[in-house]
């Protein structure tokens, strides 16, 4: 039987939303902040080709 993605553990985050900020050192905010910069690049990416898809979709439809 194949493995199911889902089963496997996923990485602990690297930081959650809410979490706090005091005992971070200058370096571990700047890292955060560029893990954040990236993962909205990548939510960004992923609402337009989601847009995109919807868009095709939709004018397909329409015809």
């Amino acid at each position: 039987m194949a493995e199911d993605p889902d089963d496997k553990p996923r990485p602990a985050p690297t930081h959650a939303l809410g979490q706090p900020l005091e005992t971070l050192s200058l370096r571990e905010i700047d890292e955060r902040i560029e893990a954040l910069r990236a993962e909205i690049a990548r939510l960004e990416a992923a609402r337009e080709a989601k847009q995109a898809a919807s868009a095709a979709a939709e004018a397909f439809f329409k015809r």
